[in-house]
């Protein structure tokens, strides 16, 4: 499970969407996210469906990897597909008790699905095809205008990029804990939920001990540098805002307006 989990995760490449800007990238997610949460039929979900499935063929990367960042939350989309089935008010189509399912909880838990599957898979994209420090470099120039009233904005984008950067680091630690306790008799995998949960709290400590190591390992290498934070530092390769870019930028409006219009003929 540890293994099917890619948040954080980057993969180089040439792609068009590797090569576009990481703070237009973040803008684009943003209008994404967006565009998710105002989606008010299958139609639209259609619609978001064809140009994500379009963005992941032309990153070049899998769709099995994708897909396979989906799984370690299928737990929490059940547990809410299963919530607004028997909680929505509408037209019964089953009851027992207490119990009842409307048509309308049934059409309603199938958007949530849906709306949390592709929240996954098209945010992930953005760490998916954006290097760490071009996310940073993203981040810092997206919060420029506050940083003109005092607001450390390179932090704050170096915090956000290394704590990204760090999940991946500390799953594939877990797994070797797990990996060496297994070795000498714990058991993570039989027994009930509850006592399977229990089983991971010897696990805190020695991660806990990894994690703290790690940032005070990143603390010296950085100092090693001589990094003093964002004043006065200066780029090799100043990123700028492409052609191709705003070519995104447009796909990204003309897919808003899609769903617009799509609402709208409802």
């Amino acid at each position: 499970m540890l293994k099917d989990i890619t948040l954080g995760q980057y993969f180089p490449g040439n792609s068009v969407v590797h090569r576009l800007d990481a703070m237009m990238k973040i803008i684009f997610s943003m209008i994404y996210l967006v565009v998710i949460f105002i989606i008010k039929g299958f139609a639209g979900y259609a619609a978001i469906l064809v140009f994500t499935a379009a963005v992941i063929y032309v990153s070049g990367i899998p769709f099995k990897f994708v897909l396979k960042g989906i799984k370690p939350l299928w737990i929490f989309v059940l547990f809410t597909s299963v919530l607004n089935l028997f909680m929505t008010q509408g037209t019964p189509i089953w009851q027992w008790g207490i119990l009842k399912i409307t048509q309308e909880g049934v059409n309603y838990s199938v958007i949530m699905i849906l709306r949390l599957v592709f929240l996954v898979m098209g945010t992930s994209m953005l760490t998916y095809t954006t290097s760490p420090i071009a996310l940073t470099d993203g981040i810092e120039r997206l919060l420029a205008p506050v940083g003109k009233i005092g607001f450390p904005t390179h932090e704050l984008a170096m915090m956000m990029s290394i704590a990204l950067r760090f999940v991946p680091t500390l799953l594939e630690e877990t797994d070797k804990i797990m990996k060496a306790q297994t070795a000498r008799g714990a058991d993570f995998t039989s027994g009930s939920l509850i006592r399977r949960a229990k089983a991971l709290i010897p696990l805190l400590v020695p991660l806990f001990i990894s994690a703290f190591r790690r940032a005070d390992e990143l603390a010296v290498a950085m100092e090693c540098r001589c990094y003093r934070g964002g004043k006065g530092r200066t780029r090799l390769n100043p990123a700028k805002v492409s052609r191709i870019d705003f070519v995104g930028l447009f796909i990204l409006i003309l897919l808003a307006t899609t769903v617009i219009l799509i609402n709208m003929t409802r």
